[in-house]
């Protein structure tokens, strides 16, 4: 009996992930309107495309074009298990049909750890924008392979910069990347790129972080956690309560706690222990 799930996350581009296990079942003749990307995590997968026998295994990422018949059954007893991103038809480039019929496995240990990380963020609800850039940068990767790498890429600090600033004007509603490189006129996995490059960090972790620092400053407002998650653009609480112990090594429930009103200051002791002290001129 299969055991699969199968849902649409929010996220541009991606119709479909499909997690299955088949022990028997083998799929006649079909096809897609999607590219498919594949990666077989147990057992081996034994299908035709364009009349030529073809096979998924291992570290294989396997890519499928759209609206190319093909079929697929376990290669070896005991079934197998497959991870599925079903991307829109204009997530890659036409023209690249050929070439994947020609060639649809792709052996690069950097790309299947990259699609393999993009299903494990896309698991999680309120991770699914970490996972955009990391899947910009892998079909990116899958184009090079597969004979049309991006086009030249100037400009990179500017892009970086521009990037910065249009996520500033996003931080509670978020920004999905593929409409920041359509405002930016920038490839996205260039817009990725040069962001890392200039500032050390993804495009995601940026916004992440600017969130985490408009939520302590609500959280000192009084305001309750769960609007402040809700305030300050995290998914929920505990997607708030994640990033925000990750970045500041304290929970908002923690930080809340620690908080104090001016008057409350005034009664706390220095370092020297005499409530009645005052900070010199020279040390403020």
């Amino acid at each position: 009996m299969p055991h699969l799930r199968a849902w649409r996350p929010p996220l541009d581009g991606v119709t479909e992930v499909l997690h299955a296990r088949f022990d028997e079942h083998s799929y006649p003749m079909h096809a897609h309107d999607t590219w498919t990307v594949l990666l077989v995590d147990d057992g081996a997968v034994r299908y035709d495309l364009d009349r030529h026998e073809r096979g998924a295994f291992g570290d294989l990422v396997t890519v499928l074009p759209p609206r190319v018949p093909h079929n697929g059954t376990s290669a070896r007893p005991g079934g197998f298990r497959k991870r599925v991103l079903y991307l829109d038809a204009d997530q890659l480039p036409a023209r690249l049909i050929g070439a994947t019929v020609d060639t649809p496995a792709i052996r690069d240990h950097h790309l299947h750890r990259a699609v393999s990380e993009v299903h494990r963020l896309l698991r999680t609800p309120g991770d699914e924008p970490a996972a955009d850039g990391l899947l910009a940068l892998a079909l990116a990767r899958l184009r090079t392979h597969l004979g049309d790498p991006a086009e030249g890429r100037p400009n990179s600090r500017a892009a970086a910069h521009a990037l910065r600033d249009l996520l500033e004007d996003h931080i509670v509603d978020g920004l999905p990347l593929r409409t920041a490189a359509d405002t930016l006129h920038f490839d996205p996995a260039h817009l990725v790129r040069s962001f890392h490059a200039e500032f050390g960090m993804s495009p995601h972790r940026y916004l992440i972080s600017r969130r985490v620092d408009l939520a302590r400053r609500l959280i000192l407002t009084g305001r309750p956690l769960r609007a402040v998650a809700a305030d300050s653009g995290f998914h929920d609480q505990p997607h708030l309560n994640r990033h925000f112990k990750r970045i500041l090594g304290v929970t908002p429930g923690g930080f809340a706690s620690s908080t104090h009103t001016p008057t409350d200051l005034g009664r706390l002791p220095t370092e020297s222990g005499d409530p009645t002290s005052k900070i010199s001129t020279d040390e403020a």
